[in-house]
């Protein structure tokens, strides 16, 4: 992980029920949202705008992708 990245507040999905397979999201970085595999946390982190991200979770809420 960059610098840049290392010094952000990262926390766990709430969907996440403790069963280690999970993101971790860190919000209000320079207006946008990271995200990253939180079994991997020196790994790459994908980076979303602000309008991005309620998009992705308004979707998520909605059910529109489905759960493997």
């Amino acid at each position: 992980m960059n610098r840049e990245n290392s010094a952000v507040q990262w926390r766990k999905s709430s969907y996440s029920n403790g069963q280690g397979e999970c993101i971790e999201v860190a919000d209000g970085v320079s207006g946008h949202h990271l995200v990253r595999d939180s079994k991997d946390p020196d790994g790459p982190a994908l980076l979303f705008a602000a309008d991005e991200w309620v998009a992705f979770v308004g979707g998520l809420k909605a059910g529109e992708f489905p759960i493997a």
